[in-house]
Order: structure tokens, then C-alpha cells, then sequence
């Protein structure tokens, strides 16, 4: 089944969307789903061509259904088109640059059940799910917000807005991500606990 206004259909999606993150499952499906109904609601028909340039994706998720939303959309962390929010929700907005058009999409809890109504004499919850989620529709699976998003000018795709030396580490930052305290500009591990602490010996 083709997607309306879209170059390809769900199973090739699913397909190249499982060739990058290396295994089938139900949130493959789920990322693709949400990515095909995102993009439709926001007037993005060719993402990886002509409209690449108009696409912002957020994620709010490091989980499966994101690399399922890359590989359908195009968007990236490099590319700053996808923004990684860690909300811990199987949740997406879609971004029209263009048109300033937002949709944000997520996943219904509820879907997990439904799904074994599909295939009541499927054993593996996860197998009905996976199988379920390929044939349920999109009312049943998402919940669909109209969104206004802003973006500020240092989280756009292009050349870093600045590069700034940390005072204490002397490691350089970009795109004003710096911290000024106390007459200093910090990064932000000088600034506050990082995710990582010195061990006192550099490898290089």
C-alpha cells in the first residue's frame, strides 16, 4: 500500500528502517507509522529531496521508534535537523520550516493492549504487537497535536553561530551552548556535573 503523497510505501520504509537499526521489532513500526502521518499532516512529501531543507524533526525518546523516524525523514543529529528531547515519551513533532506548520505525535499506551486483539492466538505479546502495529490504524495507535514550535537561530541547521574558549578547561564551545558566571565563560561540565568526571590522566 503506497502512502498518499509520499515516494515510498510502508513496507520499503519498514525495510530500510530496519536495515539501519539491525533488527525488526514493534517500535520500528510504530517510527515509521508515526513518521508517514507526521510528515503528511505538516505538508513534507519528499524529505529527503526538495523538502530536506524545510524539515526539523523532535524526538523525545532514545529508543527504537528513533532511528525508525531517521531513516523514514532523513533527519539527523549531524544535521541538526533532529532534536533529541529526553522526555521519556514514545513521542515526535514534526516541523515544517517553511510553513511553520507542527505536528506532534505519539504513541497511545493503550495500543499495546489492542494490539493482542488482532492476533488473539499469537502467545508472544511482543509478536502480536509487532504484527498488530503493521495493520492498526492510525486512530488507534497515535494521539495528534496541532503544536507551535521556535526554534532559536543557534539551534538551526548551518555553520556553528560561535566558537568560545572555556575559561577553565580551555575546550572550545559552539553554538552558544556557554555558561558566564561569576565574570567567566564555562562550559557546561566546568559549569555544572557533566556526565563524566576526569580521571586525572590524559591518553594523549
Amino acid at each position: 500500500m503506497k502512502e498518499e503523497g509520499l515516494p515510498f510505501n510502508f513496507e520499503s520504509l519498514l525495510e530500510a528502517s530496519v536495515e539501519l537499526h539491525g533488527h525488526l521489532c514493534p517500535g520500528q513500526v510504530l517510527g515509521v507509522k508515526m513518521s508517514l502521518l507526521g510528515l503528511r499532516e505538516i505538508g513534507i512529501t519528499d524529505p529527503r529531496g526538495r523538502d530536506r531543507k524545510s524539515l526539523i524533526v523532535f524526538v523525545e525518546m532514545d529508543r527504537c521508534a528513533t532511528d525508525a523516524v531517521q531513516s523514514v525523514t532523513g533527519c539527523s543529529l549531524g544535521r541538526r535537523t533532529m532534536k533529541f528531547m529526553d522526555f521519556g515519551k514514545m513521542a515526535a513533532t514534526f516541523l515544517n520550516l517553511r510553513t511553520g506548520r507542527a505536528i506532534r505525535v505519539i504513541a497511545k499506551e493503550e495500543a499495546r493492549q489492542k494490539a493482542k486483539e488482532f492476533f488473539p492466538e499469537i502467545e508472544s505479546k511482543y509478536t502480536a504487537q509487532l504484527e498488530a502495529y503493521k495493520i492498526m490504524s492510525e486512530e488507534d495507535l497515535f494521539d495528534v497535536m496541532d503544536v507551535q514550535v521556535t526554534i532559536p537561530p543557534e539551534d538551526m541547521p548551518g555553520r556553528p553561530a560561535q566558537r568560545i574558549r572555556c575559561d577553565s578547561c580551555g575546550e572550545y564551545v559552539q553554538d552558544m551552548r556557554e555558561v558566564y558566571r561569576e565574570g567567566k565563560v564555562l562550559c557546561r561540565p566546568c559549569s555544572y556535573p557533566g556526565y563524566y568526571e576526569p580521571s586525572g590522566k590524559d591518553i594523549f
